[in-house]
């Protein structure tokens, strides 16, 4: 009678985004992932050919655990990109760790960071639309200037150099976008 198998590549997958959660990317090794999940590392290569395909299957569910995240996020500013720029930075603060594999290591980004942000749903394309019904005469150009402002305020919570509460987040995000705005009629 063959032996029945006990740990799935389900198991494997859901240890090695935990541990990307807990630890970072960087630690999410074949014996760590094994020593956590309890068991050998036969199981990993069982059902992954090598490292680097599990590691591409962590990223695809962080990517996905990141569109989820953006999707659930509440609703409550009223400027084009400012919900976006809020869940982004949300994001960065409290999955640092998913943040940085996302958006910040760039050599283990697998997707471009319009492509992460956009999604399925057209996120950007959404709040691009949303600047042009507002009377923005260059929205695209007026999304790259709020998502350099928002990358990098996302960015300084990764060093605790960001303390500004949601409030005072979403004015900034409003009255950042109420300037560039101004800016482009001119």
């Amino acid at each position: 009678m063959a032996r029945k198998e006990t740990i799935t590549i389900d198991m494997i997958l859901d240890t090695a985004f935990a541990m990307t959660r807990e630890e970072g990317f960087a630690n999410v090794t074949a014996r760590k992932v094994a020593a956590k999940a309890g068991c050998s590392t036969q199981p990993i290569f069982r059902v992954y050919k090598n490292m680097d395909e599990l590691w591409d299957a962590v990223y695809e569910k962080a990517a996905g655990f990141f569109q989820d995240y953006y999707s659930l996020y509440p609703r409550t500013g009223k400027a084009p990109f400012s919900n976006l720029g809020m869940a982004y930075i949300a994001f960065a603060r409290e999955e640092k760790h998913l943040f940085e594999l996302l958006f910040v290591n760039g050599t283990q980004r697998r997707k471009s960071m319009y492509e992460l942000l956009n999604g399925e749903e057209g996120n950007v394309v959404y709040e691009i639309n949303l600047a042009k019904a507002a009377g923005c005469p260059d929205p695209g150009s007026l999304f790259m200037k709020m998502w350099i402002f928002i990358h990098g305020a996302a960015c300084m919570t990764l060093t605790g150099d960001y303390d500004l509460s949601d409030v005072q987040t979403l004015e900034l995000l409003s009255d950042s976008y109420e300037s560039f705005t101004n800016q482009l009629k001119k």
